[in-house]
């Protein structure tokens, strides 16, 4: 083999190789190509199957490190971070909630990633006022001043700079439903005619409203439902069941909520049409909500169709009262007819079922007096609570003869916030994953304790830390009425496996505000879409470089492949023609120069 070259002209240089049929070259120049766009394309795809999916371990743990960041301080440096009031003016006082979130990641399937701000302290930024708003029905010229507190309490969180774009929301409920219309109004025009005189947030007169029961359990659903990431759409998550029609996404969660005084349910229902007698079809337009949640109206995956109602006076201590009129009126017209003296003296007590054993109370009313002591029998509890559930004949009634649209208890899955959650776990211990049968003996076993026994194990902390005497007295009673009302009432089956009962999500407590909030500024996604698709025409040149796109490097290699191999076959072309004009040659090929300095090297 001869090698020349010439060291002032690198043009110059030439070699000559045996001769190869000029078939193999050309199959192997072939085949070396074909492989190296084989690898490329293999490449080019294992690298799109990674960016477009991670694992479901990463996945969480993704989610476990955003849940630790929501639980420190809020970096009010950041520039880049915005922010969001909410008041809950409600019938017993007013709070504000500081919200902020970060850009948004440009995916029109996600919401804002909106999170409660926290002070330095890594303490939530909440303020709360007494009494409620509603107390300024008279004075309505007072409104704003009432709320000065709150706002100035937020404007020394939120950084002076973001004030002008922070969106305030003033959203009264329960207290002022009470109030007639013209309050209502005077109140909020007040709010609305001097807050911004003191205050440079962004608020505006449709963003000072009273909200329905409706609007307050939809927003409770939506806080809920994105704490728990129920609204991520993702390849791998359940559906939301055969019924439904709609792109695929996680199934959501219902939630049962008992307080104090009233009852409330909320759960997402299919799209599907159900044909319906006309009486129940007009009480489910009034129980059915249906909304958007997506950042553009026509994207129709993110519509959600809940139904949810409130229930006053089925709460945990109204229903006691109740319990109590009911048992009061009937014993004393059972004296009155069969002349017995049953809880009229201490010695001839009403033996109330639905009172630990030996417990001794006086029931007092208008009418008259009721002496009462426990016996501790939880089966028959539940039996003298029936009437209490009003329930109608119709089969798809629950409480009160409210119509209640049907739940796939197979593909369904329920959270139990307050009195659901107190019954379980603040005397019984049981909390978290409810199981019916479990939590019927726990009860019974609980009601058939005498009082003294119990006195003495809550004195020795065997109960927990959130239980006082008032819990134990009426233990008993609520366990009964919150079984009664999720089986008997809603119809949800003995065995049903998936209620969890719970305090906190994520060991944080999930307020309504936050849904409100996530449904207010469901269209900001796309004014940053908007924007972050300007930003990406006039920087639409940077990913022509090798360093930001390095498929492009890979592509000029096989351009470079492909131009060398040309050029082999063109050049064996000249050769087969100067083959044919002249003598045969024992060299593939030879290029004639005249080198100015050669070097020959001869094996």
């Amino acid at each position: 083999m001869t090698i020349s070259f010439s060291y002032f002209c690198p043009a110059s240089w030439y070699f000559t190789v045996p001769t190869v049929s000029p078939f193999a070259r050309q199959r192997v120049a072939f085949l070396g190509l074909f492989l190296i766009s084989c690898l490329l394309l293999l490449m080019v795809l294992m690298d799109f199957r990674h960016w477009g999916s991670t694992s479901p371990q990463d996945r969480q743990y993704e989610r476990y490190l955003a849940r630790v960041g929501e639980l420190e301080a809020t970096n009010t440096e950041d520039l880049t971070l915005n922010y969001g009031l909410v008041v809950d003016c409600g019938s017993s006082g007013s709070r504000i909630f500081v919200y902020f979130w970060p850009r948004h990641n440009g995916n029109p399937h996600d919401l804002l990633d909106i999170k409660q701000m926290r002070d330095r302290n890594s303490q939530p930024v909440v303020k709360k006022i007494k009494p409620g708003i509603s107390a300024m029905a008279e004075t309505p010229e007072h409104a704003s001043d009432y709320l000065r507190p709150l706002l100035s309490f937020a404007a020394a969180h939120v950084p002076v700079k973001k004030h002008k774009e922070t969106p305030l929301y003033i959203l009264c409920t329960a207290g002022m439903r009470l109030l007639p219309e013209s309050k209502q109004l005077a109140i909020l025009a007040d709010l609305v005619k001097d807050l911004p005189l003191e205050f440079d947030f962004l608020f505006s007169h449709s963003q000072a409203e009273v909200i329905s029961g409706k609007q307050e359990g939809v927003y409770a659903w939506i806080g809920i439902n994105f704490v728990l990431g129920r609204f991520d759409h993702e390849d791998d998550t359940e559906a939301l069941g055969p019924q439904e029609s709609v792109a695929e996404r996680r199934r959501t969660v219902g939630i049962l909520d008992m307080g104090g005084a009233s009852l409330q349910i909320a759960y997402e229902v299919p799209t599907s049409p159900t044909f319906l007698p006309p009486e129940q079809e007009e009480a489910a337009k009034v129980l059915l909500a249906e909304f958007n949640l997506g950042c553009d109206v026509q994207h129709t995956e993110h519509v959600y169709r809940v139904y949810v109602t409130t229930f006053l006076g089925f709460g945990g201590n109204f229903a006691r009262q109740r319990y109590e009129d009911m048992v009061l009126n009937e014993t004393f017209t059972k004296n009155r007819l069969l002349g017995q003296q049953t809880g009229l003296t201490p010695e001839t007590p009403f033996l109330d079922p639905c009172l630990p054993v030996g417990l001794e109370d006086v029931v007092e009313r208008n009418s008259g007096v009721l002496h009462i002591r426990g016996r501790g029998d939880w089966l028959a509890c539940g039996e003298m609570l029936q009437p209490l559930l009003s329930r109608a004949n119709a089969s798809q009634a629950s409480l009160n003869g409210v119509y209640q649209s049907p739940i796939d208890f197979s593909n369904s899955e329920f959270y139990g916030f307050s009195e659901f959650f107190y019954c379980t776990e603040d005397v019984l211990r049981i909390g978290g994953r409810y199981h019916g049968p479990t939590f019927a003996k726990a009860a019974q076993d609980y009601c058939g304790m005498a009082w003294p026994v119990l006195t003495q194990r809550f004195k020795n902390g065997l109960f927990s830390s959130h239980a006082d005497q008032h819990r134990l007295k009426y233990q008993c009673f609520k366990s009964a009425w919150m079984y009664q009302v999720l089986h008997e009432g809603f119809h949800f089956p003995y065995d049903y496996p998936n209620l969890q009962t719970a305090q906190l999500v994520y060991d944080r407590e999930v307020q309504w505000t936050l849904g409100a909030i996530l449904y207010k500024t469901r269209f900001l996604p796309l004014r940053d879409l908007r924007q972050e698709g300007v930003r990406q025409v006039h920087g639409s040149w940077l990913r022509l470089s090798f360093v930001y796109n390095h498929y492009l490097f890979f592509a000029c290699i096989l351009v470079v492949l492909l131009a060398i191999v040309l050029y082999v076959l063109r050049l064996r072309r000249i050769h087969r023609r100067q083959a044919g004009a002249s003598a045969p040659l024992d060299l593939l090929w030879i290029e004639e120069v005249v080198p100015i300095i050669g070097v020959q090297v001869e094996p």
